[in-house]
């Protein structure tokens, strides 16, 4: 029989609970004091809270057009849900049947060649600039959402087959032995058996690529010259310039753009939660 700890020490536990809660919210709180003041200026206080409230940062974020009259952060926010999840989509249905023979099949330099792939992880994305640009202005990619979308699923391809490879070595092989001696080939028994079986890691690494795609600014803000080809990181930046910053919008703009993120979150967290015990199977 477990015994309850002392009041003290859940009075202890909590307290520290809700100190890393709040330290945590700060600076959160100081973004939504910014979104909501009409000034936008930030003012030395304790509490972050605006001394009158008002949605004139957003609506200057949502509502802003360009020269021509079209309706920029409308196409601004496309581009970034299309790269996202093109990328996510791409990175996912690429590493998927990889990650699989890796981890159910034997061939020459497969070790080898996971390890490389891992090792090209250890570069930053900005060591690879020149290149991609090079590689893009080749084929007349810059400026355009494939080209980003080219770009961000070979970086997050490598960290894909490897979450993917310990998800499937993670299956029991019986499973896919008892499909097929019922009559099923390799094909079906992976399409059958393994997949609803790694829905979760699948999920997690969906949800990976799509947010290191959402939130990636250096290789977009180089390989993006025209504002209706912006993703939004890059049109928040124009809101901090070298001389002065509009940081009400900027916050306004900060908080739009985690809404989508937050959304794709609370859509797979089912998964999430489930990968928790993937792989465990009764005996």
């Amino acid at each position: 029989m477990n015994r309850r700890a002392p009041w003290w020490v859940e009075l202890l536990v909590h307290a520290a609970l809700l100190t890393a809660v709040a330290f945590a919210l700060y600076p959160v709180l100081w973004v939504v004091s910014l979104a909501l003041s009409p000034s936008g200026t930030p003012s030395p206080r304790a509490l972050p809270w605006p001394e009158a409230v008002s949605l004139d940062n957003f609506r200057a974020v949502t509502l802003h057009h360009d020269t021509a009259g079209r309706w920029l952060f409308g196409r601004q926010l496309f581009n970034s849900v299309f790269v996202a999840v093109a990328t996510a989509v791409t990175s996912v249905a690429l590493a998927t049947p990889a990650a699989y023979a890796i981890a159910r099949m034997r061939f020459v330099g497969d070790r080898a060649g996971m390890r490389v792939l891992l090792a090209t992880q250890m570069f930053p994305g900005v060591a690879t600039a020149v290149p991609l640009y090079v590689i893009l202005d080749t084929l007349k990619l810059l400026d355009t959402r494939a080209g980003l979308v080219l770009v961000y699923a070979t970086t997050a391809l490598p960290f894909a087959m490897f979450q993917l490879r310990g998800a499937f070595e993670a299956i029991p092989r019986e499973l896919e032995e008892a499909a097929m001696v019922d009559g099923a080939t390799r094909w079906q028994a992976f399409i059958k058996v393994v997949l609803p079986a790694a829905r979760p890691a699948i999920a997690v690494t969906a949800l990976f690529a799509f947010m290191s795609a959402w939130n990636e600014f250096i290789l977009a803000a180089t390989f993006l010259s025209h504002e209706d080809a912006f993703t939004l990181p890059v049109a928040l930046q124009r809101y901090v310039g070298e001389h002065d910053a509009a940081w009400g919008r900027f916050a306004a703009g900060a908080m739009v753009v985690s809404v989508p993120v937050m959304a794709v979150f609370y859509a797979v967290q089912r998964h999430l939660v489930g990968g928790l015990t993937a792989g465990s199977v009764k005996g």
